[in-house]
């Protein structure tokens, strides 16, 4: 009974000294590893089609100009080592493409997560009437699960990585009432605001590369007229052809208008579930933090489904 008493009683203290919540970096390891993996392959994803479309417009600046220097070309050198730059780039991002393991460690982290809030609240299917034995034993299953389904694209943390953290036992261990508090101030809301956020960074970014694609191809228009007309006789106009289709590649792999509208419909259900979980009696609170989760795994789903073919239920 002491040490039973003695492990209570720290238990309750460190309830009391550290106040509930949950963040990211309170979730288990494979979140972290899973998280890392993502944006390393998301940073040498976008910088490989950054340097691949600036190679292919400076071997489109050099063939449209002329620097003879004894025998030599230098603008054909620029036309030259841009090519090669752009082929250097092609070979990495087809190699091994960095886009598969970047959605697929993002799919693994966004599915760790929404386990580990399901857990910490006692949702579907970690329901706190689950012994605390049971209940664990779950977690680290569907971990692992989800650890095997990605095991290429994240490599597994050093130490436990699919333990429930302490900061999640704590919340596990709260009354409804403050896990309601903690769910809605650090989940709910946080990612409601999130997802705010970014549909109008998104709408911003879209309209500025939308105008200046406008822009660029009026400036093509009229210098392809007065080459036409013989008033002007570089060939800019192809080096603007080759800024568009770069631009146009780079909209293509960003998708800020459908992030736009998937982000602001995804916040908008957020803000509806938001009046569901504080009015949510203690019955029926498990299934309403379900129904906020499969909002945000609505979200991700499609912007899984829209970039790439790793098409499976990770983590569901």
């Amino acid at each position: 009974m002491p040490r039973l008493w003695t492990t209570a009683v720290h238990f309750v203290s460190a309830m009391q000294a550290d106040p509930l919540g949950l963040d990211d970096s309170q979730l288990p390891g494979f979140f972290h590893a899973a998280d890392a993996a993502s944006l390393r392959g998301q940073r040498i994803a976008l910088w490989g089609n950054r340097v691949r479309s600036a190679g292919a417009v400076a071997a489109a600046i050099g063939g449209a100009l002329t620097l003879v220097v004894g025998s030599f070309d230098l603008w054909a050198l620029v036309t030259l080592v841009g090519f090669i730059v752009a082929f250097g780039a092609e070979l990495v991002l087809g190699v091994r493409p960095p886009e598969r393991k970047w959605y697929m460690a993002r799919a693994a982290a966004e599915s760790v997560k929404t386990l580990s809030w399901r857990y910490s609240v006692g949702a579907d299917p970690f329901f706190v009437t689950l012994p605390a034995g049971d209940a664990e034993k779950l977690f680290r299953t569907r971990i692992g699960q989800v650890a095997r389904q990605v095991s290429e694209a994240v490599a597994p943390p050093e130490g436990d990585g699919a333990a429930p953290t302490e900061a999640m036992e704590f919340l596990r261990a709260a009354t409804t009432a403050q896990q309601r508090e903690v769910y809605l101030r650090d989940r709910t809301r946080a990612q409601r605001d999130w997802y705010t956020r970014k549909a109008t960074s998104n709408a911003r970014a879209s309209f500025a590369w939308r105008a200046t694609l406008v822009g660029a191809e009026l400036v093509a228009i009229a210098l392809a007229t007065l080459r036409f007309a013989g008033v002007w006789d570089v060939d800019l106009a192809g080096v603007l052809a080759a800024f568009i289709g770069a631009g146009a590649a780079w909209l293509a792999l960003k998708q800020h208008t459908t992030l736009e509208s998937a982000y602001s419909l995804t916040a908008a259900e957020l803000q509806k579930q938001d009046a569901t979980l504080t009015s949510a009696l203690d019955d029926d609170w498990a299934r309403a933090v379900a129904d906020a989760e499969e909002a945000i795994s609505r979200e991700h789903t499609m912007w899984l489904a829209s970039r790439s073919d790793v098409n499976e239920q990770i983590g569901k």
